[in-house]
């Protein structure tokens, strides 16, 4: 006679609780792994810590340091042939495939763990049981499954709980996060948005906007986006669980200030992916309406996918860069080369805020007479930023 289990429910119940389950495992992810532990957007109590710790390992047998240290090197080497597991160096395809493999190679490189794991709990329980025995949680957790729910859906529910994790972060998030959906901020980067309800994968869905603002506890970034594990984590801060040290900056603006001053500079470079998503925008009109005229030829096509995409040609697998022939195009050329001369503002990083300040000026001097409406009015509008 088969094992039915202590628990004989319904089908849809135990649908629900493999989600349940599998969403628990989420949270934890996003919101120890992550936030906390990766990139110190937030402190957690012990309490909380711990449970998350025991959860991990219980359900995924992953070790903080290796996961950690992988992340990191992807933010510090991303879109290189250094990066982990970038679908523009290694192809949609494999990542999508063999995302977790390209995990666990990198999770057993002694150089990326020294370099890149410092900072991650190394205690009695993590050396001696979490580490040592990886493997053994999610034994435990199969027994729990099966006792619970009996062999066929306690198997059916361990079986989720398995391929959950290695499907939705190491295949979704970092396969099409770095190659399909949409751009809030042009980071020099291929990380996308994938949808604007962080639900599924704890507000991990948010990718082009963590990577804009990597040590912010909160991940969505538009009044539309909704992001669970931000939720959670306000709940954990309501009960005393979490306190969040850093969230991404929001701007402020001043609509009396008519010129920049050193304050504007140092608002600019503060909000940097701001100041250029809200250029392009500005400017997407104008430069749409001279394509159109131009009847869209082959050497505007990659003008498009900058004012579509911000800086990042999956295509060409790196920055956008115009063609030749669209600098003969006076509206298209100036278009892009402002946008260029602006962002490096915040790349000369030995200039002190006297020659960034005048830059600036001469910058916004420069874009009040170009003669096209949509950078002008740009230019009149920065020195309300504060």
């Amino acid at each position: 006679m088969i094992f039915s289990g202590i628990l004989d429910l319904p089908w849809w119940a135990y649908l629900l609780i493999a989600l349940a389950l599998t969403h628990v495992t989420i949270a934890t992810v996003t919101i120890f792994l992550h936030r906390h532990q990766t990139h110190r957007a937030l402190d957690l109590h012990p309490v909380a810590s711990h449970f998350f710790r025991f959860w991990l390992w219980l359900t995924t047998g992953m070790v903080t340091r290796e996961w950690v240290a992988v992340h990191r090197k992807h933010h510090a080497r991303v879109e290189t042939p250094e990066d982990p597991h970038s679908p523009q160096i290694h192809g949609i395809v494999r990542v999508l495939s063999a995302g977790v493999f390209l995990y666990v190679r990198e999770a057993h490189d002694r150089g990326t763990l020294e370099k890149f794991g410092h900072g991650t709990p190394d205690d009695w329980i993590e050396t001696h049981l979490y580490a040592r025995w990886a493997l053994f949680g999610p034994v435990l957790m199969a027994l729990v499954d099966v006792v619970a729910f009996g062999i066929g859906p306690g198997g059916l529910i361990f079986a989720v709980q398995m391929i959950w994790i290695p499907f939705w972060a190491a295949s979704v998030i970092n396969g099409i996060g770095h190659y399909w959906g949409y751009r809030n901020y042009p980071v020099e980067d291929a990380s996308t948005n994938i949808v604007p309800w962080g639900i599924l994968i704890g507000g991990e869905e948010f990718h082009n906007n963590h990577h804009a603002y990597p040590s912010s506890a909160k991940l969505s970034s538009a009044w539309y986006e909704f992001d669970i594990g931000w939720m959670y984590i306000r709940l954990l801060e309501m009960l005393g669980l979490a306190a969040v040290r850093r969230i991404a900056p929001v701007p402020r603006f001043s609509p009396g200030k008519t010129e920049c001053d050193a304050d504007t500079v140092k608002a600019i470079i503060t909000h940097r992916h701001y100041v250029l998503a809200q250029y392009t925008r500005s400017v997407k009109d104008a430069c749409r309406q001279e394509i159109r005229r131009l009847k869209q030829t082959h050497s505007t096509r990659a003008l498009l996918r900058w004012l579509r995409l911000h800086t990042w040609d999956r295509k060409a697998r790196g920055p956008i860069t115009l063609d030749p022939a669209v600098r003969q195009v006076k509206l298209l050329h100036t278009a892009y080369a402002m946008r260029q001369e602006l962002s490096e503002l915040w790349s000369r990083s030995s200039a002190s805020t006297d020659q960034l300040l005048k830059q600036l000026r001469d910058w916004r001097r420069r874009a009040e007479s170009s003669g096209i409406a949509a950078i002008r009015e740009f230019a009149r509008r920065l020195p309300h930023l504060v």
